[in-house]
């Protein structure tokens, strides 16, 4: 065999013995990669600790349901930005309660205080609902009464978008509220905050001087006993703002005495003896007139009308003492407002 034929031969094996290793290698990896991949053991999930959250007492948001009436809207806020605890207007309602088994009609108010707070003294807004005990509703009216209100006005509630309503217990708010018997009436107000920036100044300042208006035709009213008037007399130096006794006050003297402390102007003291006259006048026709609606009313209130405004009762309710709240136990009062008089007990 010629030289240059031996060498392509050897060439030609080599060849053959490289393309053959290829293929080898290829299979190799490819069994490599269809194995299946090693899985890692999982680890095992710690269980979360249960979280516990505090069961709603029945009447919780009671207090919070009940319109604060004759509060300003602007502090509403602040009214609520004490975490407040009334358990003992809730509590009331449990057996041995005072409110156990009774209707109630319950409203809201408060009492601007100076109170001591965490080293400091506030002026604060606090909260007070007063409980009344009693088969029907304590009144459908409102007072409206403040001393730069010329005239005292009583007025229907709805007038107001005032009424009572049902309250519902948590316990009951699944159930069919037409099915329940209700015990528990609140007042409520439908108007609405958003609302106040359409209407007019007088109609919002109402809402401040607004009273839960109660008649009672057995006590004779303050004012059919009362014989002094408000004046509030248009001056041509400033309006003056005064009160007159008829039977203390003499007019003449009573005037002359506002000349001399320059409250009055000389020329106008005729005008001025004449408003008083006229103001008073009209409390005397207001309080003839107050005399006879309660003779009428005794007279024509049957056995059972009777029976029912003795067994009222009024409980007013301060909110118990927490380390979060102000000390209110010095500011506590038994006075409700002047058409209520005083509570039975305070709690």
């Amino acid at each position: 065999m010629r030289k240059g034929a031996k060498r392509k031969r050897i060439q030609k094996d080599n060849n053959e013995d490289e393309a053959a290793a290829v293929p080898a290698q290829d299979n190799h990896k490819t069994t490599e990669s269809t194995k299946p991949p090693t899985r890692a053991k999982p680890v095992k999930a710690s269980k979360p600790e249960p979280e516990y959250f505090e069961d709603k007492r029945n009447l919780e948001d009671l207090w919070k349901e009940i319109f604060p009436v004759g509060t300003e809207w602007d502090q509403l806020d602040k009214l609520y930005g004490f975490n407040w605890n009334f358990s003992n207007l809730e509590n009331a309602f449990e057996e041995g309660g005072v409110l156990h088994g009774r209707k109630v009609y319950l409203f809201g108010c408060t009492e601007p205080q100076l109170v001591p707070f965490k080293d400091d003294s506030l002026l604060i807004y606090i909260p007070a609902v007063v409980a009344v005990a009693s088969p029907f509703p304590p009144s459908d009216k409102i007072g409206i009464k403040s001393v730069q209100r010329e005239v005292e006005e009583i007025i229907p509630m709805k007038q107001m978008k005032m009424d009572w309503v049902p309250y519902i217990p948590l316990e009951n708010r699944e159930s069919q509220v037409d099915r329940l018997r209700h015990q528990i009436f609140i007042l409520s107000c439908t108007q609405r905050r958003t609302a106040l920036k359409h209407l007019k100044i007088d109609r919002i300042k109402k809402y401040e001087y607004c009273l839960p208006y109660f008649y009672n035709p057995f006590k004779e009213d303050e004012l059919e006993q009362s014989t002094e008037v408000q004046i509030i007399f248009p001056s041509e130096l400033k309006p003056i703002f005064c009160e007159f006794d008829w039977e203390l006050d003499e007019l003449e003297e009573f005037t002359d005495k506002l000349i001399q402390e320059d409250e009055l102007s000389e020329d106008q003291k005729d005008a001025f003896k004449e408003f008083v006259k006229e103001k008073v006048r009209e409390a005397k026709k207001a309080n003839r007139e107050a005399r006879e609606a309660r003779r009428k009313a005794l007279e024509e209130m049957s056995e059972e009308s009777r029976r029912a405004f003795e067994k009222l009762r009024f409980y007013k309710f301060y909110p118990v003492q927490t380390p979060d709240t102000p000390d209110i136990s010095n500011v506590k009062a038994s006075f409700i407002n002047r058409y209520y008089g005083k509570a039975h007990e305070v709690l």
